[in-house]
């Protein structure tokens, strides 16, 4: 439940309150959060001067002061640096003394920094999004990158040039460029420079013939980019250029180096042949309104933002991920309703003249001007930014992506002139910057492998609330692994979760599956065997209660409400729940359809969510109805699936009376699905807090957290570990565990 707590909520509602309206010079009204080029030394979002900067944190996204233009201010990622340990001091002063025995020539030659040619002016990325595996073994994806249009060259047009060496792994190693960067409790870790760290080599050195890609089948090529879309905005226009990556899978995993025009290089890594994909997956990667960011700022970080993506980074340098799958809330975009073209909307007392207030011309530009800002900020800026250049993306939305709640309210609300465009523009800038998909350039066609650039792509019925379908996502992770991410936002409304089309489309595209197909994992935004809630739902939807009364009359409890139609601040969050009443018999209609399809298939299906800011497994099982006789072996149990639920990567956890009420409810039994013979639960993980002391409650954990998902070659188990921050701010994780074993039944014979 995205519920910050009481505190947050009133410094949310007074931060409203004293949105400010400020007209440049240009006689236009000053946004809340603008961006500005990068420097070439800050593409992938590594700040190089930052250990040497006394800088303030970065701004809350949705609320960021205008940066300076040429101004890196929005690069602080920052590695943790103290306290330091005698490895770390003696190595910073091992490469202070060589570089001062050497000429100027000779440091200015070391530490000299790429340069695109021609040259782009970088308002963000690059980006890296995953697609699938062809049949014939093809590796698919594509980067991005977004260029201010004034300063750059566009003749020839951006090039994006990658190389790999299909040996590695055979005999030849690969590059290693590392450094040990300090961490929490004198601890060292190996982490490594960033590959767009214009300091790099003064890290670690350069390397050597013997290291570099230029085996005998090295392999080199080169992607042109597309213009797949132009933003124009009071700085200017800005060019969305895509660029198609195909590289043919090896024997073993490799290392794909890449720049653009010639800048600096950037790695990712692609499993082997016969491997299957090492996936990192989180959520709600950002603050909900009212959190201050400083309170989950460690020592040595910068932000309250990084900790647990450090975090993520080093198990990447440690063993590469293949995979970045983002959950949903990859970004909060709730700060577009402190625009001040927004703020007549936003504060006008009567919530039904509100609904009828017409979208003006001004609205539509900051809507659109606060969304391209927005991601521009999020996705360049601290580990974050490294994350996304250098581990294939795929992403599904949630509300927050768009806007909080956005098809969870009254249709009346939904279907208003000012909220129907927001959730419109939010879920545009959602396929452009996620999913790297123009619409119009791209259109709807997923009838075959030439219609659409994502071979991937499951288009469904046409949006409840917006001008565009779903867009789910059916992709390669190995050979026995697929992945489903399942848009559960487009076609949402109240009653509605997805449509009966949506269902029909990737119901036949799972039935199309090779049956070598072991394990399916879907993604869904909002857990589906999550704890019940109702009593409170219907608390917070009765018209009589109190509470949203004191709320609406303006009263020092106004931070109940929502500020769009001064319902219950929650309820648009119960309303997500697949448990909740509106969504309960569709929930258990796709469970049975699920299990149908892992019965005939021969499938063990398991679950990852977000979205509740904790972190939990529920479980669906057989019904055993004997109580003294023991439960199906899950080997066996085709209705056995797990729900991993990471959440949030960043946000801040409920408050500690919400976890004991959801950790209470765990232990409900629920009969809603013991008529086809489906028992649910929630499995107790929790048993140790990360200190290693007894955890009172164990269903639920209050901790941010991200999960690592890989196969088990040996005995053909799905792993998932569940990474949960070990002190608040310090991003060090302990690990849960949560195994999943391969189908072992028979599937019945085919008609």
């Amino acid at each position: 439940m995205d519920n910050p707590g009481w505190h947050a909520s009133r410094r949310a509602a007074q931060e409203q309150r004293d949105s400010y309206r400020f007209r440049g010079p240009d006689g236009r009204f000053t946004p809340v959060e603008q961006v500005f080029p990068m420097q070439d030394g800050f593409v992938g979002g590594f700040n190089p001067y930052a250990h040497n900067m006394n800088s303030s944190n970065p701004p809350t996204p949705g609320f960021a002061p205008p940066h300076q233009p040429g101004m890196p201010g929005d690069m602080k990622l920052r590695m943790p640096s103290a306290p330091m340990d005698h490895h770390s001091r003696n190595g910073s002063r091992s490469t202070m003394d060589s570089s001062r025995h050497m000429s100027a020539v000779e440091r200015s030659n070391q530490l000299r920094m790429a340069r695109m040619q021609p040259h782009l002016q970088m308002m963000c990325g690059p980006l890296l999004r995953y697609d699938t595996v062809t049949e014939d073994g093809v590796w698919r994806g594509a980067a991005l990158v977004v260029t201010a249009d004034v300063g750059s060259v566009y003749d020839p047009a951006p090039t994006l040039t990658y190389t790999w060496d299909p040996d590695e792994g055979r005999g030849r190693t690969r590059p290693q460029r590392s450094t040990s960067i300090s961490h929490r409790h004198g601890r060292s870790f190996d982490l490594g420079p960033h590959p767009a760290d214009p300091t790099a080599m003064s890290y670690a050195p350069p390397l050597t013939e013997a290291t570099s890609m230029d085996g005998p089948r090295s392999q080199a090529r080169q992607a042109v980019g597309q213009e797949i879309w132009v933003y124009e905005g009071n700085g200017g226009t800005s060019t969305f250029w895509r660029f198609i990556i195909e590289i043919p899978l090896s024997e073993n995993e490799v290392q794909v180096r890449y720049n653009v025009n010639n800048g600096q290089d950037i790695t990712f890594h692609i499993p082997g042949r016969f491997d299957t994909m090492r996936q990192a997956a989180y959520s709600c990667n950002g603050f909900s309104a009212g959190v201050n960011p400083d309170d989950f700022r460690g020592p040595g970080f910068s932000s309250g933002y990084d900790p647990v993506w450090v975090d993520l980074l080093m198990k990447h340098e440690e063993k590469p991920f293949h995979l970045l799958m983002g959950g949903g809330d990859q970004l909060y975009c709730d700060g577009l309703t402190r625009e001040p073209e927004m703020q007549d909307w936003v504060t006008h007392p009567d919530t039904e003249e509100k609904k009828r207030m017409p979208l003006t011309e001004d609205m539509r530009i900051a809507i659109d001007r606060f969304y391209f800002n927005h991601y521009c900020n999020v996705f360049r800026s601290g580990a974050f930014a490294r994350a996304n250049c250098s581990i294939p993306m795929a992403n599904m939305a949630d509300d927050h992506d768009l806007i909080d709640g956005f098809g969870s309210y009254p249709d009346d609300l939904m279907r208003s002139p000012v909220f129907s465009h927001i959730g419109s523009r939010g879920y545009f800038y959602f396929l452009l910057f996620q999913c790297f998909i123009s619409p119009e350039i791209d259109g709807y066609d997923d009838s075959g492998p030439q219609t659409h650039w994502m071979r991937s792509l499951i288009i469904g019925g046409p949006g409840a609330y917006i001008p565009y379908p779903s867009h789910s996502f059916l992709s390669y992770l190995g050979p026995t692994t697929q992945l489903l991410m399942l848009d559960c936002r487009a076609e949402r409304k109240l009653t509605q979760v997805c449509s009966s089309h949506e269902y029909e489309k990737v119901f036949g595209r799972l039935n199309a599956m090779h049956m070598g197909v072991e394990h399916l994992v879907i993604q869904l935004g909002i857990p589906i065997a999550y704890p019940r809630m109702v009593f409170l739902e219907n608390f917070l939807s009765n018209k009589f209660n109190p509470l949203v009364s004191l709320g609406r009359s303006g009263s020092m409890l106004k931070g109940m409400v929502n500020k769009f139609n001064a319902d219950a601040e929650l309820l648009d969050d119960l309303n997500d729940h697949w448990t909740s009443k509106h969504h309960k018999a569709e929930r258990n209609w796709l469970i049975e359809q699920l299990q149908t399809i892992a019965l005939n298939r021969r499938v063990r299906i398991s679950f990852v969510s977000g979205d509740v800011h904790c972190g939990a497994v529920g479980m669906f099982k057989t019904l055993v109805k004997n109580k003294k006789q023991p439960d199906i072996n899950p080997a066996i149990d085709h209705r056995y699936m797990v729900n991993i639920v990471t959440s949030a990567i960043v946000n801040t956890p409920p408050p500690g009376a919400v976890l004991s009420l959801v950790n209470n409810l765990s232990t409900k039994t629920h009969a809603t699905m013991h008529s086809v013979g489906t028992d649910e639960t929630m499995i107790p993980i929790f048993s140790t807090d990360t200190d290693g002391s007894k955890q009172k409650s164990p269903y639920i954990i209050g901790r941010r957290n991200w999960c690592a998902i890989f196969l088990d070659h040996t005995n053909g188990d799905m792993v998932f570990d569940l990474r949960v921050e070990k002190v608040k701010g310090h991003g060090e994780t302990v690990g849960y565990i949560t195994r999943v074993p391969a189908p072992r039944w028979q599937a019945p014979p085919r008609r």
